[in-house]
């Protein structure tokens, strides 16, 4: 089997991750510091494009796991489990960045306001959804759950998006950003930042599927040698 493939995607996404690196920081050091926060608003071109990066996953993660429930094929599925990965890795920057940022600007490193339970909330789903893979790997019956399991889970995604507007003015966080939300300079580093977490997720995941390939490949040769081996010494007579 031929891997240019797989090889070329790699070093494309590696190529446009390592170009929206370099601008993501030239722009976020050029960018200006906030009159009220100080320099420790520039958290803000972190935290944020990382919860884009775990929604990404985690939505990936359903639709994935719908596309396995319907055509039943296993490339779905390791998508599926991939795309959790990287989710749960940027969901863990999310809760590391976001405690940093908050303590720096509210005096303390957490508060059970809505959106943090519920981020909190989002991470346990999808970690759990990693152990229970990890515990059962290679069962079709565990897959089929799982990808139930991961479109449920899903839902965790808009009430979190919409915390701020459920809490209905108790949340400590402040609204989504929108068109105007932004100070004169920090529109292009946010943009950048966006585009950044999105070109180093789509990395991460190519990478992820090329390891989930991989084994599965190295599984079925085993299973193949093991196949083919005799099950007993064969004595003359």
């Amino acid at each position: 089997m031929s891997h240019s493939g797989p090889s070329s995607l790699r070093r494309a996404t590696a190529a446009l991750l390592a170009v929206c690196t370099a601008a993501w920081a030239y722009l976020v050091w050029n960018a200006p510091v906030d009159a009220v926060q100080g320099v420790i608003q520039k958290l803000l071109y972190v935290h944020v494009p990382c919860v884009l990066g775990a929604y990404l996953g985690f939505s990936l993660t359903a639709v994935c796991g719908g596309l396995y429930l319907w055509q039943g094929e296993e490339r779905y599925d390791r998508l599926a489990a991939s795309a959790a990965e990287v989710g749960v890795l940027f969901c863990t920057l999310v809760l590391i960045s976001g405690p940093i940022w908050a303590r720096g600007t509210w005096g303390r490193w957490w508060s059970w306001d809505l959106r943090l339970t519920l981020t909190l909330l989002l991470y346990l789903v999808y970690l759990a959804y990693l152990l229970l893979r990890s515990f059962t790997e290679g069962s079709e019956r565990t897959a089929r759950f799982a990808a139930v399991y991961g479109i449920v889970g899903l839902a965790v995604i808009p009430l979190n998006y919409f915390a701020v507007d459920l809490a209905g003015g108790r949340a400590i966080h402040p609204e989504n950003l929108g068109g105007d939300s932004l100070g004169r300079g920090m529109g292009a580093p946010f943009a950048m930042g966006m585009l950044t977490a999105a070109a180093a997720f789509l990395y991460l995941l190519v990478r992820r599927v090329e390891l989930a390939r991989l084994r599965a490949e190295l599984l079925r040769r085993q299973l193949a040698a093991s196949e083919s081996t005799p099950s007993g010494p064969s004595w003359a007579t």
